[in-house]
């Protein structure tokens, strides 16, 4: 398997994506925003996703070992290096997880939370995502949108739902994302798709399916075809230009003018 990859900041704050690949594995991992509130722990959402990332690289490298076993491994371990932080503390650090490898003529699939893996098959499309934390506090992810990006009114309503989303973050009545507890590997969505069905797949974080998904300004095959043709590089800046288009989020109410983006593009 042939992977290229690309990743890429929303602003001037650092990266909170995370990708990396190897011959039979991509992983993309896209940290979850604190908006300025505290998270009892004192190293950071891109130290977090690197380390995590790492150890579930290394976990997965043993094709005995399942995704979701991986996933579970690398949260105790992460876990184990930061034991001084209040890991009990509603917003520790926390990011969505995508995965996608190749093993004895399959392709295995794990998704938790809303960065997709796509895979273009022979004759269409299978976008696969967790999309539960659209389903909870409507009326807030509302309010949110209802205002300009960068304005105080944006600032404020975007904390009051991190805030409230927190309480209900890796809960049977939420959503679940990785954060201290491997847990939340149980109810990541994971499955194998036999390896012939497949021509090439996509492991995106959301700062790049909103291409697709939200502002609509492309198609699937579109997609796949900038992948073959320009590269991740590509399909970022084309998103940055779509952004450029609408800097305060007028035509699409989002939670930043900008998030980071990140893409494994695999093919053989």
């Amino acid at each position: 398997m042939r992977v290229a990859i690309d990743t890429q900041p929303g602003g001037a704050a650092p990266n909170e994506d995370w990708v990396a690949a190897t011959p039979t594995l991509a992983v993309v991992l896209d940290g979850l925003s604190t908006a300025g509130l505290d998270t009892g722990c004192r190293h950071g959402v891109p130290w977090y996703v690197a380390h995590l990332g790492s150890q579930l690289v290394a976990a997965l490298a043993d094709p005995g070992c399942s995704l979701a076993a991986g996933l579970a491994g690398a949260l105790e371990r992460v876990a184990a290096l930061h034991p001084g932080c209040d890991l009990g503390h509603p917003g520790t650090p926390s990011a969505t997880v995508a995965a996608f490898r190749q093993r004895d003529g399959v392709l295995d699939h794990l998704v938790l939370a809303d960065s997709p893996v796509v895979l273009e098959g022979r004759q269409d499309f299978n976008v696969i995502t967790d999309l539960r934390v659209d389903e909870v506090l409507p009326e807030l992810r509302a309010e949110v949108k209802q205002h300009e990006t960068h304005t105080a009114e944006h600032k404020e309503a975007l904390r009051r739902l991190i805030a409230d989303q927190r309480q209900i973050r890796n809960t049977p009545t939420g959503y679940w994302v990785a954060a201290a507890g491997p847990e939340a590997a149980d109810h990541a969505l994971v499955g194998s798709t036999p390896f012939e069905d497949v021509q090439a797949a996509a492991v995106l974080s959301d700062g790049v399916s909103r291409l697709v998904t939200e502002y609509t300004m492309t198609t699937w095959s579109e997609v796949f075809t900038m992948l073959r043709f320009g590269g991740p590089q590509e399909l970022i800046d084309t998103v940055r230009k779509v952004e450029a288009t609408d800097p305060t989020g007028q035509r699409w109410p989002r939670y930043k003018s900008g998030d980071d983006a990140s893409v494994a593009f695999c093919h053989w």
